[in-house]
């Protein structure tokens, strides 16, 4: 390579020269090509050339001039050197065909079932590839990255942990101190695990994905905290939080062509700061003690009003069953009344006897008797009596 200058421009000049030996000699077999390597080397030091040899067959050349020379004097030595009856142009075509088949050969490359393969094109991004085999332009033409894309990846967002685990952490304030939606601060430390899903997309759409993850989800964040109440952060509306800020970042992700897959967004603390979280454990206890006399009060309330509505039901049940009784007798005593006024009407002395006979029977049956005879008595006999047995019966 030469050095050249003039009044505007310094440029270098770059020499590239093809060995044709004479009747096509194979002069890159054994032993030729070691030979052919010295005879080159010694050409350059005679003529001030620094020669580097890159692999057998290429050399790079360092020279301010004299290029001409080196390439006549090495082709007349090489020519004294090489026996005058050296192959023909058979054997160099069969040498480049093989080197060129050896050089296509190179194209082929295998894709991991954990990877993507990203062809690139003088360094631009061509095409992406699944896993297997594939084949390429040779280099320098095209090449081929294959980054991993079933490797899960963690960001971790207001902490970060050391010691290993989640448990052993430092605070970042900068970094989890946010506003909610009634002013209030809070103190949240998070984490996103994503993957790549597209690795040219991945690789050439973004200067620093990681960052790029990182900044979106912190942004994500603070936009949904900003819309809620501490309150619902610190208790029931951690899950919705953490489904809404998966769905809102990847959407985001997805608006930069990112080629990244989130797959989770976890909350591991959402606390009040420091400075304060002594009088908000204050606050919240005596809420906790509100909410449990609620409940109690809730408790007693179900156990007492179902009891009263039952007796309240059980009592209209025996009324209405007691107004249902009476009504019924009421009527069967007028009907009966009423039968036996028809009768006393078609004949008031039998009907008259009847119901004497009839009410003396049932006077009778619930009272002791004693029947004496009216002759007994008439003869002067004294009849006996056990008064206190009867007494005694009829105190039973």
């Amino acid at each position: 390579m030469e050095l050249r200058r003039n009044r505007q421009h310094v440029f270098r000049i770059m020499y590239h020269f093809v060995w044709i030996p004479k009747y096509r000699h194979k002069v890159f077999s054994s032993p030729y090509r070691e030979k052919l390597k010295l005879i080159i080397q010694k050409a350059g030091y005679d003529y001030n050339i620094e020669i580097e040899v890159i692999e057998d067959g290429k050399f790079i050349l360092n020279t301010g001039g004299g290029i001409l020379n080196l390439i006549k004097n090495s082709k007349d030595k090489f020519k004294k050197f090489m026996p005058s009856n050296f192959g023909g142009g058979k054997g160099f075509s069969i040498i480049f065909l093989i080197l060129i088949g050896l050089w296509l050969a190179t194209g082929i490359y295998r894709v991991n079932p954990q990877e993507q393969g990203v062809v690139l094109r003088f360094g631009e991004w061509v095409r992406t590839t699944e896993p297997g085999l594939h084949y390429h332009l040779p280099s320098p033409i095209e090449k081929v990255i294959t980054p991993d894309v079933t490797r899960e990846n963690k960001i971790e967002i207001g902490y970060r942990a050391f010691g290993g685990g989640n448990s052993n952490r430092r605070d970042v304030p900068d970094e989890s101190k946010m506003i909610t939606g009634d002013e209030n601060n809070i103190d949240i430390d998070f984490v996103v695990f994503w993957k790549i899903s597209d690795a040219g997309k991945y690789l050439f759409n973004l200067q620093d994905p990681p960052e790029t993850v990182k900044v979106a989800a912190q942004s994500i964040m603070r936009d949904i905290i900003g819309q809620t109440k501490i309150q619902t952060a610190l208790t029931e509306g951690r899950q919705n939080i953490q489904l809404k800020a998966k769905s809102l970042l990847q959407d985001l992700l997805n608006l930069y062509e990112a080629g990244v897959e989130v797959r989770d967004v976890q909350l591991l603390s959402v606390d009040p700061p420091q400075e304060v979280i002594d009088a908000f454990n204050d606050v919240q206890r005596a809420r906790q003690d509100r909410d449990t006399l609620i409940n109690e009060a809730q408790a007693f309330r179900n156990d007492i009003v179902p009891r009263a509505r039952g007796e309240a039901a059980q009592m209209i049940n025996e009324a209405q069953a007691y107004e249902s009784e009476v009504v019924n007798r009421a009527k069967g005593d007028t009907d009966r009344f009423m039968s036996i006024y028809n009768s006393y009407k078609v004949d008031p002395d039998v009907t008259r006897s009847r119901i004497y006979l009839e009410t003396m029977e049932k006077v009778l049956s619930n009272v002791n008797k004693i029947i004496m005879d009216k002759s007994s008595s008439s003869s002067g006999i004294v009849p006996y009596l056990p008064i206190d047995k009867f007494q005694g019966k009829g105190s039973k």
